[in-house]
C-alpha cells in the first residue's frame, strides 16, 4: 500500500474527504517526526512505540580497497509494535 492508497482507505473508513484524510495523515506523520527530532518517544497504545536509537561510531572497511574507514555515530528512528498489532498480524 502506498501513501495515496492509504489516504483513500482513511477517507473511506473515517468518512472524510480525501483532502481531509491527507491532512490528517500528514499531521500524524509530521507530529511523530517532530517528537522524534526532540528525542521524545511516541506511544500509541496497542499499536506501537516510535523512538530514536543511537548508533555509536565504529570502524568499517571500504569494500573496494579494504581500507579501514570511520563510520560516524548516528541516530535512527525505530518502531516497536504493540501487543495488539502483533496479535492482529499473527
Amino acid at each position: 500500500m502506498n501513501k495515496s492508497e492509504l489516504i483513500n482507505a482513511i477517507a473511506d473508513k473515517a468518512e472524510l474527504t480525501k483532502a481531509q484524510a491527507e491532512a490528517a495523515l500528514n499531521a500524524l506523520t509530521g507530529t511523530i517526526t517532530n517528537q522524534l527530532q526532540k528525542d521524545d518517544t511516541v506511544v500509541l497504545v496497542g499499536f506501537g512505540t516510535f523512538a530514536v536509537k543511537g548508533r555509536e561510531a565504529r570502524t568499517g572497511r571500504n569494500p573496494q580497497t579494504g581500507e579501514p574507514i570511520l563510520i560516524k555515530a548516528s541516530r535512527l528512528p525505530s518502531f516497536k509494535p504493540g501487543a495488539t498489532l502483533k496479535s492482529a498480524v499473527n
